[in-house]
């Protein structure tokens, strides 16, 4: 069977097992070494498919049979352990016993580190994702550089389980709360990665080392342990059922509160952590076999992957991108407002650009309000030791205020966040042409109006470009970067290329109302307010889209967004398309009376409708099921996409789904929006016609 699973791998980038010998420090015998490299740059991390797995055995094996040999030691090429397994190749898996053997293959592997001869050492120099992490959970020793990152079990964001030893092991070496909240709660939470020091907090690595060179620094430390110099003692794991009980009851309150129990990973993983307190080794892993037979036939895997695909593929060559060469130089950055957005704004600048920012507003106290949220984030950042002292003080100097624009002469880059009305816009970036270079790009983070006319009484259009965010700023990695009529190449090169500095994932979008997010978001909880309006119980129609494991109900996401700013762009959407979006008069009248939203919540966090709230709301005599409500609002979002589609504010479907899966928390285990409705059979029936062609959404997205 595993000669049956190279052919399912057909194209697997092999990772090498380097092995080499090396006398260790203090006299402490010969170790080998074994370096993980698939020969390419930092753009392809290692991965592990059936060669390679095979190909590290050999290594191991070599090691063990060389004489003299007192220590084994593995490790990445520069940065990067592994990245886990060959995602593309598990979408290739057609049969469960070639799932099963998968999962065998990786046990059997890693398993020699964990029975041989000699004791094995994991030195964790970079990323270590999945069976990455679990290769050095089977060593006996594990060393992690401090200035690692990228360090995650993520496998039930993809609708897997760690299945090459994970959900057994990590339990049991550190405990079950710490084994969900890697397993469950990290992945679940926007994918979520630990750092090299977290790692040895946790006590998963034994020792964190510095970075500048770590390799040296991990085998003199080995030297010492294999000498006896250096004894390693880990905390007794608490094995009461009482412990392990609360910490999956925790996990399911976790996945439930995300999912809803829309896709069995999460479930399954809590089984096998569940089960790690009382089974045998051979037992947990032979559980996880079984899981991974059953989860890489799944269609959440097969969506998972191509959603992966998405996010690490195309979000990273934006279709429709002009030459990046054309971008120019940013040097300082201003921001127009300094109002909660404009601050979040300049503190993300100032952090991944490290370039003087300057924000504006209208009077002294703003100013020094905004500056000073700023400064306070830096100071937590700095009290979490995730800055330091001195880059600390050097990111609040470069961070400064005033009311007069003309501090904006020497900006590179300017964006407005600013009240959203487009006269106010208008006359922003009018005062600002009569101060900036001929050359200095002005964005607009508008969620909703449109640039071209933000833009269309200035002497240079065409240095106009919408560049908007996603609330929280710090959290949702998706900015929409739209063109206007006249925004010439240079400037959207600028755009997209601050765009990666800022480490954000951009879409290039065409300039139409609401753009992508936004303009699907309110199809949608449109359709779901209609309904209540109508006369369908509050509570049915907000729980209506819960089989889909969205991360929120629309009422709860009206609450998170703020009722004004979806009346806004309600409204904006009913002047653009009146046949389309309407605007509960129900929502204007919680906007007129300042209510939050439409829910209040009890001490246990549970929703509910206070007698006020109550009493603004008008409702019709026509009742829907959840059922109804959910097939109207998919319908609805069904065309309105094929519309968009048909009118080119993205170059394809997949640029949709990735809007979504980046801006509004779309689940990963649906595999984007678009195929979710094929699969469905709500594209057909709504449209006429599938968004992807058959199997796209299986293997990759481009």
């Amino acid at each position: 069977m595993t000669t049956d699973l190279a052919t399912v791998f057909p194209d697997e980038v092999v990772t090498t097992s380097h092995l080499r010998f090396v006398d260790l420090p203090l006299g402490a015998g010969t170790a080998a070494l074994i370096t993980l490299d698939n020969g390419h740059d930092h753009t392809k991390p290692n991965t592990l498919g059936p060669a390679t797995l095979l190909g590290l055995e050999r290594a191991i094996d070599a090691a063990y049979a060389q004489p003299g040999v007192v220590a084994v030691a593995v490790t990445g090429k520069p940065f990067i352990l592994a990245a886990g397994a060959d995602l593309k190749g598990l979408a290739l898996v057609t049969e469960r016993e070639q799932a099963v053997e998968l999962g065998r293959l990786g046990h059997r592997v890693f398993g020699k580190l964990a029975d041989g001869p000699v004791p094995t050492f994991a030195l964790v120099n970079g990323l270590a994702l999945g069976g990455g992490l679990e290769i050095a959970l089977h060593c006996t020793y594990r060393t992690v550089s401090k200035a690692a990152q990228g360090i995650a079990l993520p496998e039930v964001f993809l609708g897997l389980v760690p299945g090459w030893g994970g959900a057994w092991l990590l339990p049991n070496l550190v405990g079950p709360d710490p084994a969900v909240s890697l397993i469950i709660e990290n992945a679940l939470n926007q994918n979520r990665m630990l750092k090299g020091p977290q790692l040895a907090q946790l006590g998963i690595a034994d020792v964190a080392l510095d970075g500048a060179d770590f390799i040296e620094q991990s085998l003199v430390w080995a030297a010492r342990v294999v000498r006896g110099d250096v004894t390693v003692s880990r905390p007794e794991v608490d094995r009461s059922p009482q412990a392990w009980d609360a910490a999956v009851a925790r996990g399911r309150a976790i996945a439930d509160g995300r999912l809803h129990g829309a896709t069995p990973a999460p479930y399954r993983a809590l089984e096998l952590i569940a089960a790690a307190r009382t089974v045998s080794r051979d037992e947990g892993f032979a559980a996880e076999d079984e899981a991974l037979g059953d989860l890489i036939m799944s269609e959440e895997l097969r969506s998972g992957v191509y959603a992966f695909d998405l996010t690490q593929r195309r979000a990273k060559r934006p279709a429709g991108a002009p030459n990046k060469a054309l971008a120019r130089q940013v040097t300082t950055v201003g921001v127009v407002g300094a109002g909660l957005m404009a601050s979040q704004l300049a503190l993300l600048f100032v952090r991944r650009l490290e370039v003087p920012v300057v924000l504006t507003d209208l009077d002294a106290e703003r100013v020094e309000r905004g500056v000073q949220y700023v400064h306070g984030e830096v100071d937590k950042l700095l009290s979490k030791g995730r800055v330091s002292p001195d880059a600390a003080n050097r990111l609040k100097a470069l961070v400064t205020g005033s009311t007069d624009k003309s501090v904006f002469a020497d900006a590179d880059f300017v964006i407005e966040a600013v009240f959203e009305e487009m006269k106010v816009k208008q006359q922003v970036f009018s005062e600002l042409e009569t101060v900036v270079s001929a050359e200095c790009v002005l964005a607009t983070n508008t969620s909703a109006l449109s640039v071209t006319e933000m833009a269309a009484g200035l002497r240079h259009p065409e240095r106009v470009v919408g560049f908007h965010f996603f609330n929280p700023v710090a959290v949702l990695p998706l900015v929409e970067v739209v063109r206007a009529e006249r925004t010439d190449d240079a400037t959207l090169a600028t755009a997209l290329a601050v765009g990666k500095t800022l480490k954000k994932s951009c879409v290039l979008v065409k300039d139409a109302p609401a753009f992508v997010v936004n303009r699907v978001l309110t199809r949608l909880m449109g359709e779901v307010t209609a309904a209540a309006d109508a006369g369908t119980p509050l509570d049915v129609a907000d729980n209506a889209l819960a089989p889909l494991g969205l991360p929120m109900s629309p009422f709860v996401l009206l609450q998170l967004v703020g009722p004004a700013v979806a009346l806004h762009v309600a409204d904006t959407l009913h002047d653009a398309f009146p046949a389309r979006f309407g605007v509960s008069e129900n929502l204007r009248r919680l906007v007129a009376a300042g209510k939050p939203g439409i829910w209040s919540w009890d001490q246990q966090g549970k929703p509910y409708l206070d007698d006020d709230t109550a009493a603004l709301f008008e409702q019709g005599a026509t009742v829907l099921t959840a059922d109804e409500v959910r097939e109207r609002a998919l319908s609805a979002v069904a065309q309105e996409i094929r519309l968009m589609l048909d009118e080119g504010v993205v170059a394809e479907a997949q640029d949709i789904d990735l809007c979504l899966l980046l801006g509004a928390g779309w689940p990963f285990h649906l595999g984007g929006i678009t195929p979710y409705l094929d699969r469905s059979g709500i594209s057909e029936r709504a449209t006429g016609r599938r968004f992807l062609p058959p199997g796209v959404a299986s293997v990759q997205s481009s």
